[in-house]
């Protein structure tokens, strides 16, 4: 009997240094297609249960959205996450009952209300990217070195593309 010929091992990452310039709409098409695959096979590694069950992760998205940018009225939460607000009334009655946020008489209109982030809110949020960042570093840990050091470099353009990308209205929260 012939023993199984062993696996190939991973291509190595290339070194950011030596590649040269994008110019191509090709290349840049296999960039955004290479990166959406990766990013929805991470997805589910963001967004898996926590111990803190009932945080969903539209509720999770909503309090990153307060922690970036509130006090917000329901109307301005609803346009930063790009739901109706309907939708967004309903999850803030859900979460001002969790004890997660806070309603707060608007100062320019008493008739409004603003929504902020209770203490409670700001603790499940943090323990929840926690959560989130521990299970990417043990993802993270399974790279080789060469990959890992790729990921560093990496960092800054994904930071960048982030940043870039949210603009409101329907401004993605960061920190989910």
């Amino acid at each position: 009997m012939s023993k199984p010929a062993p696996e190939p091992a991973p291509a190595p990452a290339p070194d950011p240094t030596e590649i040269g310039e994008i110019d191509e709409i090709g290349e840049i098409g296999e960039i955004a297609g290479r990166l959406r695959l990766a990013i929805q096979h991470l997805v589910p590694v963001l967004r898996a249960r926590s111990a803190h069950g009932d945080l969903t992760p539209s509720r999770q998205a909503a309090l990153a959205a307060l922690a970036d940018h509130g006090p917000l009225r329901i109307s301005d939460l609803a346009a930063r996450m790009g739901i109706a607000l309907s939708t967004t009334s309903r999850m803030v009655d859900l979460l001002d009952s969790t004890g997660w946020i806070e309603r707060h008489p608007d100062p320019q209109d008493q008739r409004a209300s603003l929504v902020t982030l209770s203490r409670t809110g700001r603790a499940v949020l943090a323990a929840r990217r926690r959560e989130t960042a521990a299970r990417l570093a043990e993802r993270i840990a399974l790279l080789t070195d060469g990959e890992q050091r790729a990921l560093y470099a990496a960092l800054p353009a994904l930071e960048a593309l982030s940043e870039r990308s949210a603009t409101y209205p329907g401004e993605l929260p960061r920190g989910i």
